[in-house]
């Protein structure tokens, strides 16, 4: 039993929930730009919410079935055909032999999520799957080890849950952030700019860092920073003014100024910013990040053992 890619996408790789405890090591956390897509993908196919799934951009690969599977595709709309008939997003759907899943143009967001029931046999390393800077290859073949009754995922879905995440993946609400220990060093019109103008994404994103274009911003002084630890979501300052997001892929430590923190409830959100998409920040704090994101997980319900 297999998956086969029959023509490669631009950078598509495999992807779980991340390999954390080792970032004092120097090595990067990878994992899910959209952890909420691929948790639902997951939870809608009965895995547990931290399986590997395979993380899609567009142009996105080919793939063909050996077998029988239950699938799901979650996150962007990239218009996702099984044999050229268009199927939908968040739904488990029934794939045999020889069926071919392709994806025709993207209508919504930037990364999307083929989830598939079971367990993908990939390379494992440090208790994680994710890929690092390594994409999946034509004609390379995935076996996949089937649930059974015994690891079967204890979660399921609220109904409206099922809905609600991705309204909240692709809100155009403000991205939301903490402010990081470079904060105060900022000139006031430059706390204003940030939290009053719009910014946007540019070409020059990848999995391990967004560079956003928008107002400049300065400090009070010149400020030389040491080196400190730095995580998905950091706000980075840059010499020239500019503002860079550190995401999956990001480096360990930087020396470059820390504005804040995007929230972790928000990072799916900004995953998905397609390239010139306009956005705002709003300032939160610690209390209310902790509280969106245990709202949002509250969605994927305990099953008790029957």
């Amino acid at each position: 039993m297999s998956i086969k890619i029959i023509k490669r996408g631009i950078a598509d790789t495999i992807q779980d929930q991340g390999r954390y405890g080792f970032q004092h090591l120097g090595i990067q956390a990878n994992g899910c730009m959209d952890y909420l897509s691929a948790q639902l993908g997951n939870a809608i196919v009965q895995n547990p919410l931290d399986h590997p799934v395979i993380e899609l951009y567009f142009p996105a690969s080919i793939f063909s079935f050996t077998s029988r599977y239950t699938i799901c595709i979650t996150g962007a709309n990239f218009v996702p055909l099984l044999n050229d008939k268009s199927i939908e997003l968040n739904k488990a759907i029934q794939v045999v032999e020889n069926d071919v899943l392709k994806f025709l143009k993207p209508i919504e967001g930037s990364v999307a999520y083929l989830a598939i029931q079971g367990k993908i046999n990939s390379p494992e390393w440090l208790e994680s799957q994710s890929y690092f800077s390594t994409t999946l290859q034509k004609d390379v073949e995935f076996d996949l080890r089937p649930n059974d009754q015994n690891n079967l995922s204890n979660h399921s879905l609220h109904a409206d849950k099922l809905y609600a995440i991705p309204a909240h993946v692709f809100s155009s609400n403000p991205i939301r952030f903490i402010p990081g220990p470079a904060w105060n060093d900022l000139t006031a019109d430059a706390i204003h700019k940030i939290l009053t103008q719009a910014f946007h994404t540019t070409l020059q994103t990848n999995r391990m860092g967004y560079l956003l274009k928008g107002p400049l911003l300065e400090l009070t002084k010149p400020n030389q920073y040491l080196s400190s630890a730095v995580t998905r979501g950091t706000l980075q300052l840059l010499p020239n003014g500019s503002l860079m997001v550190l995401m999956a892929d990001h480096q360990t430590i930087g020396g470059y100024a820390n504005l804040g923190q995007i929230i972790l409830v928000d990072l799916p959100r900004f995953a998905q910013l397609k390239n010139d998409s306009a956005f705002h920040f709003s300032l939160t704090n610690v209390n209310t990040a902790h509280q969106l994101y245990q709202e949002i997980q509250q969605g994927f319900i305990h099953r008790p053992e029957l």
